[in-house]
């Protein structure tokens, strides 16, 4: 991004990356990662360009919802070890927290953003590419795309950039476990299978069936969408008896939102409902 987001409060609109592409269509923003030739891996200034555009997608009223994908064969391989590695080697403790909390950061942006984000897995999803797919609300994997929480592999913890608090609740402590011990590379039917993708489509059909998803997201009650994103994450530390009050709560809230009365008069006069915002009607589909 030319000019990152100093303050998530304050969203600039100048979404120029660098690094990536970056569109926004009919209310849904699509980002593509743009190093075919490196299978997409991530440098320094990409991990920090991301997290700034996912903090600030989050805070545009005119983004309803958001799609990442990768350019060529590949979602994201992880760091670029020739850029990454070398330098961490040279750094002192002080210096590796600052960039482990930097890539941390990108996963907490891209799950507080308020808004449904749906990966594309065209391809390799692997180490660091496969933890931003992870922190993804959903995933659309090509049957030529394979997983790997590869970190293992190369001498380093299986939690990272919060893989540990995701993956047990996307497919259990049992599956997460194996995955995070043994760093192995799994395709796609199996992540499928386990639960860690939505849907296997093949490689043509990848990036627009996410596209398809989001489009049909972007339409529908963004207000509501970024209460039902907040409980889930909110509620996985609450008991039960807090998820119950905590949801009547939230009910309520939207309950008061233009977008209840306005599904009800459409239901009511039997035509398509737009909600507040959107570009288009929102159609109920089975």
């Amino acid at each position: 991004m030319s000019k990152p987001a100093q303050d998530a409060r304050k969203p600039t609109r100048d979404l120029s990356p660098r690094s990536f592409r970056y569109a926004l269509e009919n209310g849904v923003a699509h980002i593509t990662l743009d190093r075919p030739d490196k299978l997409n891996a991530l440098t320094f200034g990409i991990y920090e360009e991301l997290a700034d555009t996912f903090a600030t997608l989050g805070d545009m009223n005119e983004v309803r919802a958001i799609t990442i994908t990768g350019e060529g064969r590949a979602f994201c391989s992880g760091g670029d070890v020739e850029d990454i590695i070398g330098e961490l080697f040279a750094r002192d403790m002080k210096g590796l927290v600052e960039f482990t909390r930097t890539t941390g950061r990108l996963i907490a942006n891209i799950r507080k953003a308020r808004r449904p984000v749906v990966a594309a897995v065209n391809g390799t999803c692997v180490g660091a590419g496969a933890v931003i797919a992870l922190a993804c609300d959903f995933r659309i994997a090509s049957e030529t795309a394979k997983f790997g929480f590869i970190f293992p592999k190369v001498g380093l913890c299986g939690a990272d950039m919060g893989s540990a608090y995701l993956l047990p609740r996307v497919v259990g402590l049992a599956r997460a476990s194996e995955l995070l011990f043994f760093g192995d590379i799994i395709d796609a039917n199996e992540a499928c299978r386990i639960g860690l993708v939505n849907r296997v489509v093949p490689f043509e059909k990848c990036v627009q069936t996410a596209r398809d998803w989001a489009d049909r997201l972007a339409t529908g009650p963004a207000f509501a969408h970024s209460m039902t994103k907040q409980m889930l994450e909110s509620e996985h530390v609450m008991s039960l008896d807090q998820a119950i009050e905590a949801e009547a709560q939230t009910q309520a809230i939207c309950m008061q939102h233009p977008d209840f009365r306005a599904a009800f008069e459409a239901w009511s006069a039997k035509r398509a409902v737009t909600f507040e915002g959107a570009h288009a009607p929102f159609r109920a589909k089975p």
